[in-house]
């Protein structure tokens, strides 16, 4: 099972150092490289970015990237297992997706899919440690609060509309989550301010609660609690609420908040208005309903929008046993939804703008935990003799390969990238990708070079790691 030892244990204890940092930090200062990063001349192929997050560790060969079919028989080798799910054809010659996702297979002659994704060596396997690196682009530990991407893309874009917050988070709760601290150390603007950090939205049925004052309270009143809180935020003391820069960027987000509440662009957060018609096709449940409000979100002009399954330990994509059933019944929430959203973008002629990244922090294997050249101690005990469906399907923490899909503006449409082999452990064999370069992708799509950054703390701190991220050409339309 899941092992929490000293390795996750040192991961929180360097990320609430580096929070803390943060909070005492003077103003960073913006790093410009006139080589690589002048904005005013890189020209934007996209204006938002939809992140659609499979938390948990995806397997790609039962998802994306399948490979041959081997149905359960009761007595059957371990060794033997490969996908569990049959291979079902796209709307793209020569690529195949698995069973159950039928509806994004229609789609991909608008997007690529890459299957050669690879997740860092970072020792001992813990989700929190590679989802931090996958959302900031940095490994743990960190001595300084790696900013999240869409915080970055925040800073260094701006909101597209000046009532929609840059950086929108649906889907993930905090509260009641074992790994809360875990999910808190990188879901932040770090040390770019609060103004960057994500506006949340845990439960995307009751969106249009996060855009009202609490139940119970008047509009004026809730107005003018807000107004003194400012004014007591603005006279505390430095120190109590960070330095000069945080406790202003502080009150530069609630800024921000007050003009959502007050703009008509709130409503695209109350679903009720949606027809019913699309709002069914959307309903699979939470990450359903997150997709349909990421399409209003955009919409109105949101600049970044990160919708996910949710991550809880042994729930939803953390399949550390029954893999072949709770696969099975992942794709009916995940297939139809990021169908249509894909769909509707595309009719409302959004789609070209817009770049939408589904992927994981890592994939799944039957036998291998790591990558077969560089193992690590194995999590999940898995019988060499299957006699039980609960053992069926991808348990063990596998880095070697992933897939990532992209589809919108910028990328190839009806391709694939990467090679894995067809055999178990189905690991990468040419092009792989790593985090740094997938996210430069992104960032290149957006006008932003791998270099844009700040100096903090008299250091220079990079949107790609050490600035020496570079774009997947590859992918690029």
């Amino acid at each position: 099972m899941y092992r929490r030892d000293g390795s996750r244990r040192d991961f929180l204890k360097t990320a609430s150092a580096a929070t803390l940092a943060a909070l005492s930090a003077s103003a960073p200062r913006l790093i410009l490289a006139e080589d690589d990063l002048d904005l005013k001349r890189r020209a934007p192929r996209i204006d938002s970015v939809i992140v659609l997050w499979m938390g948990g560790g995806m397997p790609h060969i039962e998802t994306f990237d399948p490979k041959r079919h081997t149905p359960f028989e009761n007595g059957m080798k371990s060794s033997d297992v490969c996908s569990t799910f049959p291979s079902v054809p796209t709307k793209v010659d020569g690529i195949r997706f698995s069973e159950g996702l039928e509806k994004i297979g229609q789609v991909m002659d608008r997007g690529t899919v890459i299957r050669t994704h690879i997740a860092a060596d970072l020792g001992a396997i813990l989700h929190s440690r590679h989802q931090y690196h996958w959302h900031t682009g940095y490994e743990p530990p960190v001595n300084v609060a790696a900013p999240h991407l869409g915080a970055w893309i925040a800073h260094a874009l701006g909101p597209r509309n000046p009532a929609v917050p840059a950086y929108i988070d649906i889907g993930q709760r905090i509260d009641g989550n074992g790994e809360a601290e875990e999910l808190k150390a990188f879901q932040t603007g770090g040390v770019l301010g609060s103004e960057y950090g994500p506006f949340r939205v845990p439960n995307p049925a009751e969106a249009v609660a996060t855009v009202r004052p609490p139940a119970g309270m008047t509009l004026s009143r809730f107005q003018n609690r807000q107004k003194a809180y400012k004014k007591l935020l603005a006279a505390s003391p430095i120190g109590q609420h960070g330095s000069d820069y945080q406790k202003e960027s502080l009150l530069r987000a609630l800024d921000n908040a007050d003009r959502l509440l007050n703009s008509d662009a709130a409503k695209a957060f109350d679903l009720s208005l949606e027809p019913k018609a699309s709002y069914d096709i959307y309903n699979t449940g939470r990450f359903g309903l997150g997709c349909l409000l990421a399409r209003r979100l955009t919409e109105v002009g949101a600049r970044y929008i990160e919708v996910t399954t949710e991550y809880i330990p042994f729930v939803n994509w953390d399949t550390h046993d029954n893999g072949h059933t709770r696969v099975r019944d992942l794709k009916k929430q995940i297939d139809g939804p990021i169908s249509q959203l894909v769909l509707d973008l595309d009719q409302r002629g959004l789609l070209d703008r817009t770049l939408i990244v589904l992927a994981s922090e890592f994939s799944r294997s039957v036998l291998i935990e790591g990558k077969a050249d560089k193992l690590v101690p194995n999590q999940v005990a898995q019988p060499d003799q299957l006699t039980a469906l609960a053992h069926f399907g991808h348990h063990r923490h596998f880095t070697g390969a992933g897939s990532v899909l992209l589809f919108g503006g910028g990328v190839k449409h009806g391709f694939a990238y990467g090679e894995t082999s067809d055999e178990m452990p189905c690991t990468t064999v040419r092009d792989p990708v790593t985090v740094t370069d997938l996210h430069a992708t992104i960032y290149h799509l957006l006008g932003i070079g791998p270099k844009y950054g700040i100096v903090t703390e008299e250091r220079p701190f990079y949107v790609t790691k050490d600035g020496k991220g570079k774009p997947v050409t590859g992918v690029l339309g």
